[in-house]
């Protein structure tokens, strides 16, 4: 657990370090999910690496639940996942026996709109695990898995910071 935060504190330090002159406060660490406020830009988020540890990527996967109020957004569910997607490849989120549908480009996936980001949170908060999976550029099929515990304490921590 200690080596996994560890990990997990790592990987937002090299996302800290890919924003230049940027202010982030950290909010809390629940678990494996951690939770996040810039100050320039505004936004605020709670983010988690994979349960599986995926050495010699160009970039860390990640799933995360954004706010960014200049933009009046609450509550954007993003994943950048281990692979470049294959166009038009198919993106299945499954949180327990819930499937959702997700849309993407390169290695990033996303909620179709509002409407299932709020659906995706609302099945987060209850579940163990969520696991996306698609088709990598290669052909590939693939899978990243996250565990949820400590999800749901990240995301409030998140809502909180940017409702101020």
């Amino acid at each position: 657990m200690r080596l996994y935060r560890h990990s997990l504190i790592a990987l937002l330090l090299a996302l800290c370090a890919a924003q230049p002159a940027l202010s982030r406060n950290t909010l809390g660490i629940y678990h494996g999910w951690g939770a996040f406020q810039d100050e320039a830009p505004a936004r605020c988020f709670a983010i988690a690496r994979p349960s599986t540890h995926m050495a010699g990527r160009d970039w860390q996967p990640f799933a995360a639940i954004g706010y960014y109020p200049p933009q009046r957004v609450y509550g954007q569910f993003h994943a950048r996942l281990r692979y470049n997607l294959r166009p038009g490849s198919r993106i299945t989120a499954t949180i327990d026996d819930r499937r959702f549908t997700l849309i993407g480009r390169g290695s990033d996936a996303w909620a179709m709109d509002a409407t299932q980001d709020a659906a995706l949170i609302r099945a987060m908060r209850s579940a163990r695990g969520i696991s996306i999976e698609a088709v990598a550029s290669t052909g590939q099929g693939f899978a990243d898995s996250y565990r949820l515990r400590g999800a749901a304490s990240a995301i409030d921590a998140a809502a909180i910071a940017c409702s101020r």
